[in-house]
């Protein structure tokens, strides 16, 4: 889109300071605003092109937006020009191994290993990668490799486990699920993988059990309810059964699987009519699935729709010219409609294929059949007699063999280590507070509850007509799509030309100010928050501005210290100083905007986020309080004090929270309750 673009105005090749550029790109990409940080390193590619970072961190912004053939060039430009970038061989492995170039990503965590031997990613992703390889000996040394170095790390077990699985030893499967849940009891993916081996053993009240756990730590995932309803049918609970299907559906209404299954399950029950429905709607989506097609050529027979049943039919038999019973079945219906000839037809044709298998019974399976051509298939694939390109496009062998189940992939996924966000995610118990309230120019659709966030100083400044769009407060980071960077670019260069030829207004520098946020330029938009402040002191918005861009340089500060320093213990120290330095900078505007405001909802909102911060948690609950008193419907506050709550230990008071939380549509409540309450 050509107004992109328009971000050369404001930094012209001429003039471009390529490091304030990156600076403000890495910015970007730390908030996780991909798209616009690829701008911001395009504009430095454009003006250094031999520069080698430029390209890395466009590399990583790709990766983010799983564009892997573009974060693979990109990567191999940064290596070309600088072959010691350590990183670039992990984005470029990762994208390689994202496509399914196993060999190539093999190739490049070998290249990252020779620079650091002991980068446990490396080493990580390069077993899983040889294991897809079925190179089974060397993904168990390198795992063994990993251990030696971490024998604490639960995704090493995890991939142990799998290639367990691969090798057919299910037993030590078990053994290495059970280590990675002694060690990380909330891995999702070791639930699902220990559910996979009970179900196939058939213990489903064990599968079932694992699939609650995975479903309480990851309950937007359709598959799990699906595997689930898989599980409660065997264990004779329909009614359970068919509530998953119905849920799953809920979470994704074009699941195949989903719809396929609960068809099913109405045939069993009788509700034929919901039944074909199910079926239909798999047809919509896949045309040739032909297990579908007969099951809903039987329901039409049963429904007394002949001429129906007798068009799927015609497709079932053209695809299986040897299936006995569907010739019966469909001179049944041929005979129902009057046409006997035809009907005699098919009945002579089911007693010839009966008469030369020399049985009276039919044991056609055209599941077994597709299976088997499948395997075949397979065989030819990996002995490299057929070529992947020659393989059809038709997976045959998933649409008849996993019928009642969805494969759910429990590996160990290959993940960018972005050091560059401050803080590690901790797989064991990740719980993140309701983030602060911001000035944008975008909001959030509150879908759940309707809640819009008044803030009188807002609409005020907005009643002015002296901003370029309505000004809003939005609920945590606004990620911007194309047009949203070109319209922000484009107010930065209408303000740059307005402060450069008109008398300066408090609210020109905060209109800027706000754009400036918006596009991560956090030492421009704190310029203009002073600048307003000179010429306004009283300007409430222009300090929740400015506390909002003190808490986006807090978020930028959590990145580790320099790894260069002599003492790191000093300089560990002196990075949290300088940490909660920042924090009280953001304390001291937000006191500056209830001295103007008292009362103000989301200035205590956002200062209780900030004593939660720096582990003041009882000050966090006084802001809290505050602010729930003001806006009694406000579910972020009660989530976060809820969480404060628990961190000091008062669960009674935690729980009570995150439930209003909940009622208030604030959903990670729930998952938070469930974990608290095994």
């Amino acid at each position: 889109m050509c107004a992109l673009f328009a971000v050369c105005t404001v930094l012209a090749m001429a003039q471009i300071n390529t490091d304030q550029v990156m600076r403000i790109g890495r910015n970007s990409l730390y908030f996780e605003d991909y798209v616009l940080s690829i701008q911001y390193f395009n504009q430095a590619i454009k003006a250094k092109p031999f520069l080698a970072e430029p390209y890395f961190y466009r590399a990583v912004a790709k990766i983010n937006l799983e564009d892997y053939r573009g974060a693979e060039a990109d990567a191999t430009l940064a290596i070309d020009r600088n072959p010691f970038i350590v990183d670039a061989y992990q984005v470029r492995g990762i994208a390689r191994q994202n496509m399914g170039d196993f060999e190539g990503a093999v190739s490049d965590y070998n290249e990252g290993l020779k620079l650091m031997p002991v980068e446990k990613v490396f080493l990580l992703n390069r077993a899983v990668c040889l294991c897809e390889l079925k190179r089974y000996d060397e993904s168990q040394s390198s795992y063994d490799e990993l251990l030696a170095i971490d024998s604490q790390n639960d995704r090493a077990y995890l991939g142990l486990a799998h290639l367990n699985l691969e090798r057919a030893d299910t037993t030590a499967a078990l053994a290495n699920v059970e280590r990675c849940l002694e060690l990380s009891k909330n891995n999702v993916n070791a639930y699902a993988m220990r559910a996979a081996v009970m179900m196939q053993r058939k213990q489903w009240s064990e599968a079932l059990a694992d699939l609650d756990q995975a479903i309480t730590l990851e309950p937007h995932y359709a598959g799990y309810f699906i595997n689930r309803a898989y599980m409660k049918y065997n264990l004779d609970d329909y009614f359970g059964a068919m509530a998953d299907y119905d849920y799953a559906l809920s979470l994704d209404p074009n699941s195949v699987e989903a719809h396929f299954n609960r068809g099913l399950l109405r045939a069993e029950v009788g509700d034929n009519a919901k039944a074909i429905e199910d079926f239909s709607y798999v047809l919509e989506t896949d045309a040739n699935n032909f297990m579908a097609l007969y099951n809903r050529a039987m329901l039409f027979m049963q429904s007394q729709r002949f001429r129906e049943a007798v068009a799927d039919l015609d497709r079932v038999l053209e695809k299986y010219p040897q299936f006995e019973a569907g010739y019966m079945m469909r001179g049944g219906a041929k005979a129902k409609m009057g046409n006997m000839r035809g009907s005699q037809a098919d009945y002579d044709r089911a007693m010839a294929i009966l008469d030369k298998k020399k049985t009276r019974t039919s044991d056609f399976n055209p599941a077994r059949i597709e299976a088997e051509k499948a395997a075949e298939r397979a065989e030819k694939l990996a002995s490299g007699e057929l070529q992947p390109e020659e393989e059809s496009d038709e997976d045959i062998a998933k649409r008849f063999t996993s019928l009642l189940t969805v494969e759910t992939d429990s590996r160990v996924k290959p993940e960018y280590e972005n050091k560059a966000r401050g803080h590690v995610q901790n797989t064991d118990m990740n719980i993140e507070p309701e983030p602060m309230f911001l000035l944008s120019y975008l909001s959030h659709d509150n879908k759940l509850n309707g809640n819009t966030y008044y803030m009188r100083e807002v609409d005020e400044a907005n009643a002015t007509h002296l901003l370029p769009e309505a000004l809003t407060l939005a609920s945590g980071e606004l990620h911007l799509n194309e047009d949203d960077i070109a319209r922000y670019f484009n107010n930065i260069d209408y303000y740059n030309g307005l402060l450069a030829t008109a008398t300066p207004r408090p609210i020109d520098y905060l209109a800027r100010g706000v754009d400036l946020l918006m596009v991560r330029n956090l030492d421009g938009a704190l310029a203009d928050a002073d600048r307003a402040l000179e010429l306004k002191g009283d300007f409430a918005l222009a300090y929740f501005l400015r506390a909002n861009v003190r808490f986006m340089q807090w978020r930028m500060s959590t990145s580790a210290p320099a790894s260069d320093a002599t003492d790191a213990r000093t300089q560990a120290m002196l990075h949290q100083s300088e940490q909660a330095a920042l924090l009280q900078a953001v304390l001291s505007d937000l006191d500056q905007v209830l001295r103007l405001s008292p009362g103000n909802v989301y200035a205590n909102f956002n200062r209780g986020n900030a004593y939660a911060l720096l582990a003041d948690y009882t000050a966090a609950i006084s802001c809290f309080n505050k602010a729930i008193e003001a806006k009694p419907d406000l579910g972020q506050a009660y989530y976060n004090r809820g969480l404060a709550y628990l961190q000091l230990g008062n669960k009674a008071r935690g729980m009570a929270d995150l439930s209003k939380a909940g009622e208030l549509g604030i959903l990670p409540s729930y998952n938070i309750i469930k974990r608290m309450n095994r």
